[in-house]
This record gives C-alpha cells, structure tokens and sequence, in this order.
C-alpha cells in the first residue's frame, strides 16, 4: 500500500530509539484531572501518557500511588497534586478560565471525532467503574465520549485518556 505523501522511492526504515520529543512553542494549557482511580496500574499509565503529550499538571483525587516502572520518566515530567475530591478542585478550574471537558457515555456527549477542543481545557476522567459523579457532571462545560464498535461497552480508562488526550495534541501540536 502505497502512501501519496510518500514520495521516497524504496524508503529504508531504521529504529530510533529514544527519538527527541517534539518541541512545543509554550506551554500545553491543559489539565488533566483524574477522579479517584481503583488501579495504580491504570493511574501510572494516564502519568505516562501525560508526560508523553508534554503536559505539566495533573490533578488526582484519591490516594493515587505511582508505579515509576509504569509511568517511567512521567513521574518526573508532571506535576502531581493530590485533592480528596474533583468538586471543589473543577470549580476553582473553571474561574481560571479553563474550559471543563468529561470524557464519559453520557446523553448529549458529542462523539471525540467531532469535538473541538479550547486550548485552555481541564480533561475530567472519572474512576474506572463508576465514572464521573451527578455532581461532577453538572459542572462540566462540555462531555465527549469515544465511539465504540464492539464490547466491551467501554475502553480501559488508561487507553480511553490516552485517546482524548492525543487528540487534544492533534489539535494543539505546538501546545
């Protein structure tokens, strides 16, 4: 299969491991905020993924414990804070102009595919099982989900977050 982009005759591959992280033109204006999670697994994989899209800040409600075997050099790359519930800490996002946007099946969520995405966006991912609260979800700005095509009903919480937050980076590439 042929790509029309490519216009390398018998391009040559070879691995690079460890390539350079793209650089960013300032500062990603997002924040990830993590209810509760039941995993550390789960919790040190949205830490490495979070790293891997240059974000700063993340907010974790909880006890979260990190495995840095999991989340490697994103337990250095971001900023961890701890709060005991998303509430207050959503509220006092949202009078810093951040834009609260829920990733969860919900009714009137509108499909990632679609979703335009403020450059200044706090992400709110709900717990594994029970995803965002009532009270969560009536202060949220915006809710998107990711369509799926088989069963389960619902992806990982890990790989749901990675998803969203790679397509906030599509559209923000240089943060």
């Amino acid at each position: 299969m042929s790509n029309p982009k490519s216009q390398i005759p018998n391009p040559k591959f070879e691995h690079q491991r460890h390539k350079p992280p793209a650089p960013l033109s300032r500062p990603r204006d997002l924040v990830l905020c993590l209810a509760p999670m039941r995993s550390n697994v789960n919790f040190s994989n949205i830490v490495r993924t979070a790293g891997c899209c240059g974000l700063t800040r993340l907010i974790a409600c909880g006890s979260p414990k990190i495995d840095k075997t999991i989340a490697r050099d994103g337990a250095d790359q971001v900023a961890i804070e701890v709060h005991r519930t998303l509430p207050p800490v959503l509220k006092e996002l949202k009078a810093e102009g951040y834009v609260l946007v829920g990733l969860e099946q919900t009714t009137n969520s509108v499909s990632l595919h679609e979703f335009r995405f403020q450059r200044r966006t706090a992400l709110v991912i709900g717990n594994e099982r029970l995803g965002l609260t009532d009270e969560e979800l009536r202060l949220l700005d915006a809710v998107v989900e990711i369509p799926v095509w088989g069963l389960p009903y619902a992806y990982n919480v890990a790989n749901a977050t990675a998803m969203a937050l790679y397509e906030y980076c599509r559209q923000w590439p240089s943060g």
